[in-house]
């Protein structure tokens, strides 16, 4: 695929603080790419720097193989939408729509047919007198999408543009932005705090943590394959059991021996096994395997789908709850209830396993 975006090396200082550290990514022609993380960790100024917003302390930046880094945001080629539409209060949404178009010297014929198409496309044919303040959240956020799309641009910059609406509104926003992307084929960025967001919405997602990119993958990747025990922890539930190795082919959780999954460590390393609770399944009642501990199920909890079981290890009152999601239709089967005791299996494919000083 070809490469849209090259960043090489990026830092960002704000006086002794480091923004961003390093940063190097390319990202491909059409790709849709996250970047997620907590508040702090740099997404959002890496966006900035992309846009212009915020000049790189160090590194370069390239657009279609055009070296944009000290470019002015008016001379490089992007639309941005932010998480508070920006719209211009006292326009309506067609002239806020115009506005742009107008200042790259298109005519009045063509300002009005693009502003009816895009108008049409974002399913507000007849919102063109409005005023925001008179348009829904969700939809001054397609009127926003709209103003950024409509000038053409080679690159479209999301910052949060979903983080303000509600659940419903947001789910439906989020369908309407991957359709269009995939209609037009734009290459976008879009910076999240929000893993299930990214998890739906992206080709790819660029994990960051203190100025860092942790891991970047498809989505799978992230999900199955977390690189860091960070990228474990902010992806999705994790359990974290630790666990300590006592041979090159077993290692000690609580009481239980367990085979080990990985080679690499040496006995009487701390590590921490990774579970997701979709991965655990309990034994029938009586039976247990080699990769199975026992534990007493402490509480339950109804998730429609699935049951959430807490549980607790025996012979290791220090260790956390592992927790274990259960189909409903196994439920039954186990005849599944608050004290029992079962043997939990852990497969060796589905565990992840960290060095406790990471």
């Amino acid at each position: 695929m070809e490469t849209y975006l090259k960043i090489s090396h990026v830092g960002k200082q704000f006086g002794q603080f480091t923004a961003l550290k390093n940063i190097s990514l390319d990202i491909n022609q059409g790709e849709f790419i996250c970047f997620l993380g907590p508040s702090g960790c740099g997404k959002t100024t890496l966006l900035r720097a992309i846009a212009g917003l915020d000049l790189a302390s160090s590194g370069t930046i390239e657009q279609a193989g055009r070296d944009i880094t000290f470019l002015p945001p008016e001379k490089r080629d992007f639309g941005i939408v932010f998480q508070s539409y920006a719209l211009f209060p006292n326009l309506t949404v067609s002239e806020n729509l115009s506005l742009g178009l107008r200042n790259q010297g298109k005519s009045l014929s063509e300002v009005d047919a693009i502003v009816s198409q895009w108008l049409e496309t974002i399913a507000l044919p007849d919102a063109g007198h409005k005023y925001p303040n008179q348009l829904s959240g969700g939809q001054q956020q397609r009127v926003a999408l709209a103003r950024a799309l409509s000038l053409s641009p080679g690159l479209l910059l999301l910052d949060e543009p979903l983080s303000a609406l509600d659940a419903k509104v947001r789910a439906h926003l989020r369908e309407e932005i991957r359709r269009l992307q995939r209609q037009l084929g734009i290459t976008t960025i879009m910076v999240t705090h929000d893993q299930e967001e990214a998890l739906a919405m992206a080709d790819r997602i660029v994990v960051m943590n203190h100025g860092c990119i942790e891991q970047v993958g498809t989505p799978q990747e992230i999900y199955q394959h977390p690189a860091s025990r960070f990228v474990a922890e902010f992806v999705g539930q994790m359990n974290f059991l630790p666990a300590s190795v006592v041979s090159e082919h077993q290692m000690r959780i609580g009481e239980s021996l367990l085979p080990l999954p990985a080679a690499e460590f040496t006995r009487g390393e701390q590590v921490e096994l990774g579970l997701r609770p979709e991965d655990l399944h309990f034994l029938p009642p009586g039976q247990q395997s080699e990769s199975s501990l026992l534990v007493q199920v402490e509480d339950l909890e109804f998730q429609g789908t699935f049951m959430r079981a807490d549980c607790k290890l025996q012979g290791a009152h220090q260790l956390p709850m592992i927790k274990v999601d259960v189909p409903i239709r196994e439920i039954r089967n186990l005849g599944l209830s608050r004290g029992h005791y079962l043997h939990l299996h852990i497969a060796e494919k589905h565990t992840q396993i960290y060095r406790q000083s990471q």
